[in-house]
């Protein structure tokens, strides 16, 4: 037991008390914080999107119409498309939330935010881009934003949360997906019927906040007659 990986996943283990102490202050910290932020809009996109990209400008574009119907933008806090959003939304003089992750290549932080919460664990980080948000727009994106997508629909659709809007963004870019999980998944029954309907696939800005809107309205009037 001196030496070898037994060792190393006994010294590893030790720690886990403390690190329960260290995820509790983190969910409290981002907690207070996002609770004052209002309604807001969680944005998803590849933080390798150029600012010469036709989708870096469509986010621009969303985060100052989000401001101007009320929302603040949410974004991962980072480069691309994250820093296209928050860039709109903070030049249109509006609530500009970026949740950076801690990374062992550090993502450096986008200069567009006037509200940054720095997380070190990515499953605290998750919930508060789904917990604060009135609905999810994907732009296109690799890993994370494919992660961030099956994620939110998954809660939809188990009824874990609230059902409301998820919108993504180019329909060139995700059909080939929609299609492989009506052909493929649908098709053998793993899911149900109606499941490709929890999401909603938008070409425009525009487009993409007024169905955030309308589902936002008809939510609000069920919660009313409740």
């Amino acid at each position: 037991m001196k030496n070898g990986p037994n060792r190393d996943v006994l010294d590893f283990t030790k720690e886990d008390p403390w690190r329960i102490f260290r995820i509790m202050a983190e969910f409290v910290d981002s907690f207070e914080e996002m609770s004052k932020i209002g309604p807001a809009v969680t944005v998803f996109g590849s933080a390798r999107t150029p600012y010469t990209d036709l989708w870096y400008k469509k986010a621009e574009q969303l985060g100052g119409l989000l401001v101007k119907n009320g929302y603040a933008a949410i974004s991962g806090g980072g480069p691309g498309i994250m820093e296209a959003v928050n860039k709109g939304a903070f030049e249109a003089g509006g609530v500009s939330v970026g949740l950076n992750i801690e990374l062992p290549q550090e993502q450096k932080p986008n200069p567009y935010m006037n509200r940054l919460l720095n997380f070190r664990y990515f499953f605290i980080r998750k919930v508060c881009f789904v917990k604060y948000a009135s609905g999810f727009v994907m732009f296109p994106g690799g890993f994370g934003t494919l992660d961030e997508f099956f994620e939110s629909i998954t809660l939809i659709q188990t009824e874990r949360i609230v059902h409301f809007p998820v919108v993504l963004m180019g329909r060139d870019y995700w059909n080939g997906l929609v299609e492989w999980l009506d052909e493929r998944v649908r098709a053998a029954k793993l899911i149900g019927p109606g499941d490709l309907e929890l999401f909603h696939i938008a070409e425009e800005p525009q487009e993409a906040v007024d169905f955030i809107m309308a589902r936002d309205r008809a939510r609000q009037e069920a919660l009313r007659q409740m």
